[in-house]
């Protein structure tokens, strides 16, 4: 009971310095020099330099500004766009069908991407004017492109996976192929969502005007590229070819590539790609150091270890303690960005899980799944800020009520995991 006091005492420490305009992870790491001062001596602070030079100089690190770089080359080429076009005019015939093709076009680019806000920003910026042209509900335009953007950290490459799997150390690969079903299946829920709220109110979406098979089929060359880098990305991690730092680096070789080819990469777009790839490595390798030092100081308070032992000690069924973790997850998604529940709970979360007999692949889908929810919860969600910045128009509270009705198939897809746990395990047992 102590370590889960010291737990709570943490958070609200964290959230006060918040409060104060503290960034995360400046907060993090004060509390895990803080908190290292408490149970050690001074002298013993030199081992928080050893876990933020050993960390950082990780090769699996690397696979971070791979990736981020490969998205973005590919969104300042208009991949976004011909992602978004090719959706539509196949799946015009839908009710909701622009609203639809968005969420498809966002699961498309998430797959060369790996990060929700870009993935929001670079469909958001094509789908919703559209939309809002073609008469659209201006709530249910935004609402699925903040939804369909969280697709982004799901389907892989994704920097949830990435960090998940450095912070537990977990296969990076084997988290990046168990992501592929559950990301397709929520990509479906998210979809059936639309057409059930157009199928009850007409108003909502206007009929799509016809499309030939002949601009079908044009739409689609122009995504080959991207199709064709996506499946050598991840068809050389499943066959075990490549690992995933270096897939990673033939994906972002090839997003240069085709992005010369086609002549859409022009010298500032490449420097804007360089620039962006470096602010989000050291937004995110500042973030992992810092929530590392927190988990030092609660690593030596036995948080961890009394946090599990008194999780697992409970006279309940383990099914019910993944519940209660995913209530916890679920407040947390209110107050933080979904990177920062996964630096700040999987130390003190992850060691219960594994207590509980389930399978760390399994948790890290459902834990992303959790990163997607918390993506587009109010008042912190990162997608609804995104959207409002980058919509000509948009007004915050138009985002936030247009996607709250989307938490529930994501939510609901938590609970097809818990129920069918092979969606996630499947194709990584194959993979062994």
């Amino acid at each position: 009971m102590e370590s889960v006091l010291i737990f709570l005492l943490f958070v609200v420490v964290l959230l006060l310095l918040m409060t104060t305009g503290t960034p995360v992870a400046v907060a993090l790491g004060l509390i895990g020099v803080v908190g290292t001062l408490y149970v050690a001596t001074p002298a013993q602070l030199v081992r928080l330099a050893q876990i933020a030079f050993t960390r950082s100089s990780d090769f699996v690190f690397i696979v971070i500004p791979l990736f981020v770089l490969m998205g973005d080359l590919l969104a300042v080429g208009k991949t976004g766009d011909d992602l978004f076009s090719a959706a539509q005019k196949w799946l015009n015939w839908l009710p909701g069908s622009l609203a639809v093709s968005t969420i498809f076009a966002c699961a498309a680019f998430g797959a060369v991407c790996g990060s929700s806000p870009v993935t929001a920003a670079t469909i958001g910026t094509v789908a919703v004017p559209q939309m809002w042209n073609k008469g659209y509900d201006r709530r249910l335009a935004l609402g699925a492109t903040a939804a369909g953007g969280t697709l982004g950290i799901m389907i892989p490459p994704s920097v949830a996976f990435i960090l998940y799997g450095i912070i537990t150390e977990t296969s990076v690969g084997q988290l990046f192929i168990a992501g592929i079903i559950p990301g397709i299946v929520l990509a479906l829920m998210l979809s059936f969502t639309v057409i059930l709220m157009v199928r009850r109110r007409p108003e909502l979406a206007p009929a799509a005007l016809g499309v030939t098979w002949a601009e079908r089929w044009q739409a689609l060359v122009k995504v080959w590229p991207t199709a064709i880098l996506s499946l050598v990305v991840l068809g050389s991690i499943y066959t075990g070819i490549a690992t995933p730092t270096e897939a990673a680096a033939v994906g972002a070789g090839g997003a240069l590539v085709a992005g010369v080819l086609q002549r859409r990469l022009t010298w500032s777009g490449f420097s804007r790609s360089i620039i962006g790839c470096v602010k989000t490595t050291s937004m995110l390798m500042l973030l992992l150091i810092s929530g590392l030092f927190a988990s030092f100081a609660l690593t030596r308070l036995g948080v961890p270890q009394g946090f599990a032992s008194f999780l697992t000690s409970l006279p309940v069924s383990p099914w019910v303690i993944i519940v209660l973790i995913n209530v916890l997850l679920g407040i947390f998604g209110m107050l933080l960005d979904p990177l920062s529940i996964l630096v700040i709970t999987l130390p003190i979360f992850f060691p219960a899980v594994v207590k509980l007999g389930y399978d760390p692949i399994w948790f890290g889908v459902i834990m992303t799944l959790n990163t997607e929810i918390a993506a587009i919860t109010p008042p912190v969600g990162f997608n609804l800020f995104i959207l409002k910045a980058v919509i000509p128009g948009a007004e915050m509270l138009e985002v936030i009520r247009g996607s709250l009705v989307f938490i529930i198939p994501l939510a609901a897809g938590i609970g097809l995991l818990m129920l069918v746990p092979d969606l996630a395990l499947i194709l990584p047992r194959l993979m062994r």
